[in-house]
């Protein structure tokens, strides 16, 4: 039973700085890719940010790119979303999620497809 919890949400101001934390479980977690969604209200889930199985390539919308940082540490099962300059169209829902099946070391996919497994989901509001 894989088992994904965020934490590290919360309520912050235009400008600043938060950074999200998804312990894995249930499976070595090192063979994975892990991924980072998005859900404002009334919108679609969309993808912010993903990691390789190693940490060697990553991946970003282009709303994020140069404000958001994702890494892994594999030793703990954990993958973060380190969120800088935040903005207030950054206000959603966030979830971590793994793929469902081995990737390479070298892809970090951007389609929920790949993704068979979810968090519960941690709340980002940045008031303006």
């Amino acid at each position: 039973q894989v088992q994904l919890v965020e934490s590290g949400g919360g309520l912050v101001q235009a400008g600043g700085s938060l950074r999200l934390s998804c312990a894995a479980s249930g499976r070595t977690s090192s063979d994975y890719a892990m991924g980072w969604f998005r859900q404002a209200p009334g919108k679609e889930r969309e993808f912010v940010a993903a990691i390789s199985r190693s940490g060697g390539t990553t991946n970003y919308v282009d709303s994020v790119k140069g404000r958001f940082t994702i890494s892994r540490d594999n030793a703990k099962k954990t993958v973060y979303l380190q969120m800088d300059s935040l903005k207030p169209e950054d206000t959603a829902v966030y979830y971590c999620a793994s793929t469902l099946y081995p990737f390479n070391n070298y892809v970090a996919p951007s389609r929920s497809r790949e993704y068979g497994y979810w968090g519960q989901g941690t709340q980002v509001t940045v008031s303006s």
